[in-house]
């Protein structure tokens, strides 16, 4: 009866998790030339310590062996995770194909497998620099722009609901997809400061919530998103300072995260916020400086800043008693625009994420958002 009623076929696991669960479990077994690896939930200091200690055969055999696992090492070295994604991008899209031909299939989950196989395609397009890749569920997936190793800033996207494997990027509306806003910034910081050494990250990383129901009016989602958040700050190499660009459900992440970001973190800045689950910046515990924008248009305002058992963010971020340095948006629409070009917000992100604090434009017109930094013009 239940073959005959497709509930065998509508509960089969699907591809992404099969790879990642047979991954891990290889992993956990998996030596070096005699050395065993480190688990695959190893704090970032022991992997990179781990990696610090192979020959350049070694790490190539490890990222090629155990592509879905290495290319989501926090701790790895980031050419060679780019190198294991592209290896894991292939895997999981040969299995995508495979499920998209599968009569024992539904045809919505022939459908989606056919249309994760042209994501995973894309993804793996050459030049394209993907530091993290895992197919479980409905996918996480990390990009940089520019060059992560030489950086001296570093710019991290965490986008808010709907963001997954799927929809990391657009053809049409590609500034509102994570891929789309990073390179969106890039390019607005190399136009700004040609000669600096930055590199932005599109940082899919962690399950969001689908839709504006009961998992994104909680902070169940981004309690687990702030640990991954925090594991990726900590990874990033150099000395490099480091600014979070957190929209909609991503500023609530990035509030969660705030207390435990490593002092590379300069600044968090929240565009669109639902709130940060804190009353005020000095709730969030943190040494970064905390930026906030809203466009006027934005329906984001009307859902009630507040948190009751649980439900709901807390404060508003753009309010005066919240503390934070509130940014102008000027020319963003809505709650999607704020990475387009030529708005006030998209201007101001490329200067925080380039050091020009002194040029930030506020909201109220005058100096009161860059009162305090050293080097600027309100100091």
């Amino acid at each position: 009866m239940l073959a005959t009623t497709g509930w065998t076929a509508v509960h089969r696991p699907d591809a992404g998790t099969t790879l990642r669960t047979a991954a891990l479990a290889s992993w956990a077994s998996a030596r070096i030339d005699g050395r065993p690896v480190p688990p695959a939930d190893a704090p970032v200091r022991t992997v990179a310590r781990f990696f610090a200690g192979l020959d350049g055969s070694q790490r190539a055999r490890l990222a090629e062996g155990y592509p879905l696992v290495v290319g989501n090492l926090d701790g790895a070295p980031a050419a060679l995770r780019y190198r294991a994604n592209l290896r894991g991008l292939e895997l999981a899209r040969r299995a995508e194909e495979a499920r998209s031909t599968d009569v024992s299939l539904t045809p919505a989950d022939r459908t989606t497998a056919g249309r994760r196989a042209h994501r995973f395609e894309s993804l793996a397009e050459p030049g394209r620099q993907i530091l993290a890749f895992d197919p479980t569920g409905s996918g996480r997936v990390a990009e940089v722009f520019g060059d992560l190793d030489r950086a001296s800033r570093i710019s991290v996207i965490v986008p808010g609901v709907d963001t997954d494997v799927l929809t990391f990027e657009r053809t049409q509306r590609r500034l509102i997809a994570p891929a789309g806003m990073a390179q969106s910034l890039y390019e607005a910081q190399r136009a700004q400061a040609p000669g600096s050494r930055t590199a932005v990250i599109a940082w899919a990383g962690y399950t969001a919530p689908t839709g504006v129901g009961m998992d994104a009016a909680t902070g169940r989602m981004a309690v687990d998103g702030a640990v991954r958040l925090e594991s990726l700050t900590a990874a990033l190499p150099g000395d490099a300072s480091v600014a979070l660009f957190c929209h909609s459900y991503g500023s609530v992440v990035c509030g969660v995260a705030a207390h435990a970001l490593p002092e590379s973190v300069t600044d968090v800045v929240v565009a669109g916020s639902p709130g940060m689950r804190a009353g005020s910046v000095a709730d969030l515990h943190t040494s970064a400086r905390v930026w906030a924008t809203r466009d006027s248009g934005d329906w984001i305002a009307d859902v009630p800043h507040l948190e009751v058992g649980g439900v709901g963010h807390g404060a508003d971020p753009v309010s005066p008693e919240f503390g934070s340095r509130v940014l102008s948006s000027a020319g963003a629409k809505l709650h999607t625009g704020y990475f387009e070009p030529g708005t006030g917000s998209l201007d101001n992100f490329a200067k925080i994420g380039t050091g020009a604090f002194g040029s930030v434009t506020c909201v109220t017109g005058d100096d009161a958002c860059r009162r305090g930094i050293s080097g600027t013009d309100g100091d």
